[in-house]
């Protein structure tokens, strides 16, 4: 009997190494499993005897082989050493047969290039572990890794938070915990579920209208509101569900639902909002509540700590603060309590007031007081909203009229105090724990909100090696859009920058660094590649030290409106030829935000590291180049500050050798089969597991 799997739930698991037999059994096993390891260099570890055929298909899919081949097939010599005219006309000619005469019927290729023989031979590249699972088993995974997101307090990325959506929609799961906010607030205005108000407070209805208000209505100013009628009933339900859950329930429930000292920062949008939707009272707390929303007082903790960082009085703000808000609320503003200190006792007291336990803020204030920067510098600012990078750089207006400095003796004060506080919360959470050396080099999923989701996806900050004979061929394809370019841009260590891409490539092929040009030809769609060989690249451009490679939308459409996929392959430098060559695909992911710009990843020219990235930036930008890029440089060093080893290393009572031994196994090419039955077992990519236990 055939057991259907939905595509997203297939999809996801893909992302996990997981394959799912909806067959369970096929006579062809041995065959499907040969074409597997032939094909993709993938290799079944577990429940080889559930191999399908159809899997072949789908794995295609997944990776992308039926990708357009770009106008030089393979880079070939032939066509590196046209000269520059050859090189226009020859794509001016291609457009014009494409877009002109609407010739869609085969790829297109170099006019004058020769006809060469290129010899299919196979190139080294690294095995892709999977598994397979029955579709039961399939079902208990993925419960597993919605459990564990529930468990995370941060947001999701698109593809996290299409899955979770889609197995809540399906099996009507209301989790134990959700950690959330963020996830709770979707999930409620999204599936029009009061259910999950179980998991707010009061001050978060706000945020679901904020939410609703942009996903459906595309406004991002909650101010600006013109909810149809079913939606004002919909706020109104869930409303009243705080009000009654608050009149059903003991004192101390009540205080943890009904935060109106928190509704006060944002009264003046309660008010507005409560006379929007026509919003009646239905019991005494709901009459309270609006009566202090239109009053004249205001009781915001924030109102108070201001008034108190006014007039100097610092240790007054911070108690004011840790009273109302807690120890995050104290961490959150340490930068501007700290520059108002004057003595170091001052500081040491605001950080006798610190005891916060929320791993997260930790790891990410680590992080920011280990740049080695100068402060005094004007700042650029990043922060996610609905699932997208927004950037900011001070201008000089904004640097002269700010008043937060720390110096770097106070920065270093700031973050040997995080460090220990962050070892002291972690400290023996784990029993006996195995972790692979290769761990250091993964940074930890702690702001993924933005990125796209996969296979081969990893953390930002996250660095790989790449071997001398080794090439980097980025690529992109689309489909149902007319043009999306990627490009790449180096960085040099004194702050010049140089731009890689259609505009200035013409010119400037080489062994060092290779663009295809558009392929627009073919059913498929169309496709951009870049060869980069390290080596050959370090020779001729000796003063970049970095590169980052982009993409964006030329045509006048979002990315959600198309089809968009991007990824690496790592190549031989002398490979079989073929453009696009499945076996060294190492990652292959669709672009589906709600904007036209992403960056992809970086290169680390003087460590010979690829640095992922993957981030879809709040722009509508048709053109690379045009912002800054300089900030994602601070994504490169991330593992030096923490990473997935010292992480696990903080929280282990012991750390082993031999992973049989270990309650928790932290690696990559250890199977569960090598481990103990209650053994939990982690690998770079599931960053589910990982933000559960920063949760």
């Amino acid at each position: 009997m055939v057991q259907n799997m939905e595509k997203v739930f297939k999809d996801y698991l893909f992302s996990k190494h997981i394959l799912v037999s909806e067959v369970g059994s096929d006579a062809n096993a041995f065959e499907t499993l040969f074409t597997i390891a032939n094909m993709f260099n993938i290799r079944i570890k577990e429940g080889q005897a559930l191999a399908e055929r159809e899997m072949i298909e789908y794995i295609s899919s997944m990776i992308g082989v039926n990708v357009p081949e770009p106008f030089y097939k393979g880079f070939p010599e032939s066509v590196r050493k046209l000269s520059r005219d050859k090189l226009l006309f020859d794509q001016l000619m291609h457009y014009v047969t494409t877009y002109g005469l609407g010739d869609f019927s085969e790829a297109g290729h170099s006019l004058f290039e020769e006809q060469l023989e290129r010899s299919a031979f196979k190139e080294n590249a690294e095995i892709k572990d999977f598994i397979i699972l029955s579709v039961n088993d399939a079902n208990n995974k993925l419960k597993e890794f919605v459990d564990d997101i529930f468990l995370s307090s941060r947001p999701l990325n698109d593809v996290q938070y299409g899955m979770v959506k889609a197995y809540v929609t399906k099996f009507k799961y209301y989790p134990a915990k959700c950690v959330s906010k963020n996830l709770a607030i979707r999930l409620c205005g999204d599936c029009k579920d009061i259910g999950f108000a179980f998991y707010l407070k009061l001050s978060d209805v706000l945020k679901i209208v904020e939410d609703l208000n942009y996903r459906v209505y595309e406004k991002t100013d909650i101010r600006n509101l013109s909810l149809k009628n079913q939606d004002r009933k919909f706020i109104s339900a869930v409303l009243d569900y705080m009000f009654f859950a608050s009149q059903e329930h003991d004192r101390l429930q009540i205080e943890s639902k009904y935060d109106i000292i928190n509704c006060y920062e944002r009264k003046a949008l309660w008010s507005g909002l409560l006379h929007h939707i026509h919003y009646k009272p239905q019991n005494r707390y709901a009459m309270d509540f609006v009566h202090k929303m239109r009053g004249w007082e205001n009781h915001s903790v924030y109102s108070d700590f201001e008034k108190a960082m006014a007039a100097g009085n610092i240790m007054d703000a911070v108690r004011v603060l840790v009273k109302g808000k807690g120890s995050g609320a104290l961490l959150r503003n340490l930068d501007y309590v700290i520059s108002r200190c004057n003595t170091d006792e001052e500081i040491e007291e605001v950080l006798d007031n610190l005891s916060s336990t929320n791993i997260m803020i930790l790891i990410q204030l680590l992080i920011r007081y280990s740049s080695d920067n100068e402060i005094k510098t004007n700042r650029t600012f990043t922060f996610t909203k609905f699932e997208k990078l927004k950037v900011h750089t001070e201008d000089n207006k904004e640097f002269a009229r700010r008043k937060t400095f720390l110096t770097h003796g106070q920065t270093k004060t700031l973050r040997l105090f995080i460090e220990n506080q962050l070892k002291k919360v972690l400290k023996n959470r784990l029993g006996k724990v195995y972790i692979d050396p290769n761990m250091k080099n993964y940074a930890l999923p702690v702001q993924e909100t933005t990125s796209s989701g996969g296979l081969g996806i990893l953390a930002k900050g996250t660095r790989l090696h790449i071997d001398d004979f080794k090439k980097i061929r980025a690529f992109t394809y689309w489909e149902k859009v007319d043009d999306i370019d990627l490009s790449c841009f180096g960085f040099t260590d004194y702050g010049k920058r140089i731009e890689f891409s259609w505009r200035t490539m013409a010119s400037n092929q080489s062994d060092a660094i290779v663009y295809s040009g558009d392929q627009t030809s073919g059913y498929n769609g169309g496709s951009e590649y870049f060869d980069i060989n390290l080596e050959e690249f370090k020779k001729m451009y000796p003063d970049v030290k970095y590169v980052i490679f982009c993409n964006n939308v030329y045509s006048p459409v979002k990315f959600c409106d198309c089809f968009c996929k991007a990824g690496y392959m790592l190549r031989d430098i002398k490979d079989t030829g073929k453009v696009f060559e499945p076996k060294t695909v190492a990652s292959s992911y669709i672009i589906n935000s709600d904007s036209t710009f992403a960056y992809l990843f970086g290169l680390d020219l003087e460590n010979n590291n690829f640095v992922w990235l993957n981030m879809n930036r709040n722009s509508y930008g048709a053109v690379a180049g045009d912002s800054s890029l300089a900030f994602l440089l601070d994504y490169f060093n991330v593992t030096d500050v923490i990473n997935v080893y010292s992480f696990f290393e903080m929280m282990a009572s012991e750390l082993v050798d031999n992973p049989a031994d270990a309650d928790v196994v932290i690696s990559d090419s250890v199977s569960e089969s090598d481990i103990k039955e209650e053994c939990k077992l982690i690998r770079s990519y599931d960053f589910e597991k990982m933000t559960a236990y920063m949760g």
